[in-house]
């Protein structure tokens, strides 16, 4: 019996919190089952709020609507900020966020392995899909888009130039012996330039003079 009436208790304070969250027009709210992970509470409930005004508005009203329940009073934390407000209601712990902290912490991947229905009739709700991190989703695209790598073999014009360096380095050096000497210059003199060879003149036998006799 003392199970069954906890059961009830814990029940009846989920519908007054759900009741609190939905007069201040709470956001994505959800509700999960923690018994199996926790001994200290047996409900998580988590909700948004678009500014720190309505965050702080929504704890106030969960508090003001336990106390009139007839549960204790709630403790809450970090209703300074108003950016992540916890409210400790025992058995039934309440996470009012603003959206971009709730997406940052991801409190469903820790705590929504079993979803419950926040009202009696309502629809099961389905269990929430763990988001990724955006820095993993950029990484998974990144790679997805990379090119893969492709070997300079497989065109044939990048072939054939490989298959000439190669032979080009493996082919043994041939010297060439070159069988006319170089002409050497005289320092200091030029070549004397050759001249055009003129006929040789012609020798003229010298006339001795005559000489008479007596």
């Amino acid at each position: 019996m003392t199970d069954s009436l906890a059961k009830k208790d814990v029940q009846k304070l989920q519908r007054c919190i759900v009741d609190a969250l939905e007069d201040v027009k709470a956001q994505s709210l959800s509700v999960f089952d923690t018994e199996h992970l926790s001994s200290l509470f047996e409900r998580v409930i988590i909700a948004s709020g678009t500014s720190n005004r309505q965050t702080k508005a929504l704890a106030a009203s969960v508090r003001d609507k336990v106390r009139e329940a007839g549960f204790p009073k709630p403790r809450i934390e970090g209703e300074d900020n108003g950016e992540w407000i916890i409210v400790d209601c025992g058995a039934v712990v309440v996470h009012v966020m603003q959206p971009t902290i709730r997406q940052y912490y991801n409190l469903e991947e820790i705590w929504g392995e079993k979803p419950v229905r926040l009202k009696f009739g309502a629809p099961k709700p389905a269990p929430p899909i763990a988001a990724e991190p955006q820095v993993k989703i950029a990484v998974k695209k990144a790679s997805a888009k990379k090119p893969s790598s492709k070997k300079t073999t497989d065109h044939p014009t990048t072939a054939k130039t490989a298959a000439r360096r190669t032979a080009a380095k493996t082919a043994p050096k041939t010297t060439f012996k070159s069988s006319t000497k170089p002409v050497t210059k005289v320092v200091g003199k030029p070549l004397a330039k050759k001249s055009a060879t003129k006929p040789a003149a012609k020798k003229t036998a010298a006339k001795k003079p005559l000489t008479r006799k007596a």
